[in-house]
């Protein structure tokens, strides 16, 4: 976190509910409990440096960052858990990692850790209260409970002294939902992240993030894609607010901290557009409107101007630039495809400069960007000024990237399309204890095999056209496997023959 930048502005906001407005946390005020959160951690026992691993099952909030940043103070590992793995795949990541401490958000989130928990957990910490049936629980199961306070009290009482990590050490293990059977860790140091966030804020060029910028976090920070977009904004000084924990206030989120950076998925974005689409159906005016105003906008959008000052804006696009605050200016869409007709339409919806307290020359966009957890997240980044939907991009600085023929499915390297294969400073180590996985993936010569298929566009840009594997991604980001959903269509009675397509823009 950089405190020279930030000159002590805010740094971590949160809200109550809908309603409230947003609570600040100062730079220096959020360094200084992330250091006592971490010495707090050696005083209950853990030794420091990159061999402990600390897990935290939490929804983004203030503390999630704290935690993150308390265990860097001390060389630790942070492990995240999150809710779509489901109850066996935390207990199968808090038992390979041998994690003996969890940071946990609620009394919810806690008691299902509880459930059955793996013989290595001895310490839980909460950070918000706790029913007397869960402590209860946990003083049977010999599970110290401890709260989120209490560990930066013990650690601001200790003075002890930071220990910070090495650019080769681990700093977090974070699983991908494998699509059959258990979760992967990729382990990931620091060294890849700083590496792959400088190479973004080099590719983002003049609308990087800036000490002024807002950034709304609700994409799960257990996801790599979040974490980065987050690092990027506290290295230039500037702010996070946390959504305030439910998706369907999201809205009210939105206008109550008025972000100028935020992080989206396409499900988002294509509610979004499908709501604008909706209402201008029952009325033929309306419908001539939408479409005049998005054709005016793309012709400046291919011309390079970025307003929202049209009088198409005032009319048509108000209400959208409205329902996320009025002054998004960066918008980073990742996870999986987004539809080229939904890309132009938020571009032209929200396009334009933004004036008022923003730096006058930050027009907004709408960056692509491809990647894996297993090169920290982007790997292609679309340069400002390109305004030709379906594409991620070409290669970010510090990875190069190549084609690798797949024969069996008619792709050669030399016609310009192959198997996408990344190498450089963001590419991970390997997966936690698994080195057949890891040999699969990484080659001998450092290679991250991806297993999507791509192919070279003549303005050097990668388009993602196919999938090696027979597993495809849905617009919420999550991986399905069509074998393991025919396997238990075909256990039916009625069903005798099954094929099971997925739509990658579709959720």
């Amino acid at each position: 976190m950089e405190e020279r930048q930030a000159d002590n502005g805010p740094c971590l906001g949160y809200r109550e509910g809908p309603g409230k407005p947003y609570q600040w946390l100062h730079y220096n005020e959020a360094l200084l409990r992330a250091k006592n959160f971490g010495a707090g951690l050696v005083s209950l026992g853990l030794p420091p440096g990159p061999d402990t691993f600390v897990g935290i099952y939490s929804q983004n909030c203030p503390e999630w960052i704290l935690t993150e940043q308390g265990l860097y103070c001390q060389s630790m590992v942070i492990v995240p858990l999150y809710d779509t793995l489901g109850p066996e795949a935390c207990n199968f990541i808090i038992n390979q990692a041998s994690i003996t401490t969890v940071v946990c958000q609620d009394d919810r989130k806690m008691a299902q850790v509880l459930q059955s928990p793996p013989k290595c957990l001895k310490i839980l910490i909460a950070i918000r209260d706790i029913s007397a049936e869960t402590s209860e629980r946990a003083k049977k199961l010999g599970i110290t409970i401890k709260y989120f306070e209490e560990v930066e009290t013990m650690g601001a009482a200790s003075q002890l002294p930071e220990l910070p990590p090495r650019s080769d050490d681990l700093c977090t293990i974070c699983y991908t939902s494998g699509t059959t059977g258990n979760p992967k860790g990729v382990m990931l140091t620091h060294e890849n992240i700083v590496a792959d966030v400088s190479a973004t804020l080099l590719q983002l060029a003049e609308h990087k993030p800036h000490k002024s910028d807002v950034l709304l976090s609700f994409l799960p920070l257990a996801h790599m894609l979040e974490r980065c977009c987050e690092v990027a904004v506290y290295i230039a000084g500037g702010a996070v607010g946390f959504y305030s924990g439910d998706i369907r206030n999201l809205v009210d989120d939105y206008k109550a901290l008025r972000p100028t950076i935020t992080p989206s998925v396409p499900r988002l974005l294509n509610r979004v557009y499908d709501k604008v689409t909706s209402a201008v159906n029952g009325s033929a005016v309306k419908k001539l409107m939408l479409k005049m105003a998005l054709a005016s906008k793309k012709s400046e959008l291919e011309r390079g101007v970025i307003r929202r000052t049209s009088i198409w804006d005032k009319l048509v696009f108000k209400k959208v630039q409205e329902g996320m605050g009025g002054r998004l200016r960066l918008l980073v869409v990742g996870s999986a495809p987004l539809a080229g007709n939904v890309l132009t339409f938020m571009r032209a919806a929200l396009g334009c400069v933004v004036s008022g307290t923003l730096r006058p020359q930050g027009a907004r966009e709408i960056v692509e960007g491809y990647g894996q957890t297993e090169c920290g997240a982007p790997a292609t980044l679309t340069i400002q000024g390109d305004y030709k939907p379906d594409h991620v991009g070409p290669p970010i600085a510090c990875n190069a990237i190549k084609l690798v023929d797949v024969p069996d499915m008619d792709y050669f390297a030399s016609q310009g399309q192959g198997e996408v294969c990344i190498k450089g400073t963001n590419v991970f180590k390997g997966y936690f204890k698994d080195p057949d996985k890891t040999r699969e993936t990484l080659d001998a010569a450092g290679w991250l095999h991806t297993g999507d298929i791509g192919q070279w566009l003549p303005n050097g840009t990668l388009k993602i056209i196919d999938r090696k594997k027979h597993i495809f991604k849905l617009s919420q980001g999550e991986y399905i496997a069509p074998e393991k959903i025919e396997n238990i269509y075909v256990r039916s009675q009625y069903v005798s023959q099954v094929f099971v397509h997925g739509e990658s823009l579709k959720s």
